[in-house]
């Protein structure tokens, strides 16, 4: 079994509409590279360490779809939306997998 990708971000959103038209042009462009969210805002308490007020989880089919999908052209040009509405930290980073590595 191949470890999921996962990009997470941390955001804080200073332009409503443009942050909207971002979600509006990235949303196809990592569904195509097989992305979904599984966290997108919602209710959350932050225990400890710094926090910003919209947490995003992006769930990609492998560690490399993810990494492609962020440095695609497609959201490239969205990604510069995202950072004219909106200051963030954004990794991408590998699920745990289970099984033994060779």
């Amino acid at each position: 079994m191949t470890a999921k990708g996962y990009w997470i971000g941390h955001i804080s959103v200073h332009d409503d509409a443009g942050y909207a038209e971002y979600v509006a042009a990235a949303s196809p462009i990592y569904a195509a590279h097989g992305g979904a969210p599984i966290v997108r805002g919602g209710q959350f308490t932050s225990v400890e360490g710094d926090s910003r007020p919209r947490n995003v989880v992006i769930e990609f089919p492998t560690y490399q779809a993810a990494l492609e999908c962020y440095n695609s052209p497609e959201y490239t040009a969205a990604r510069r939306i995202r950072q004219r509405a909106a200051e963030g930290d954004m990794l991408v980073i590998e699920g745990y997998d289970p099984q033994p590595r060779a």
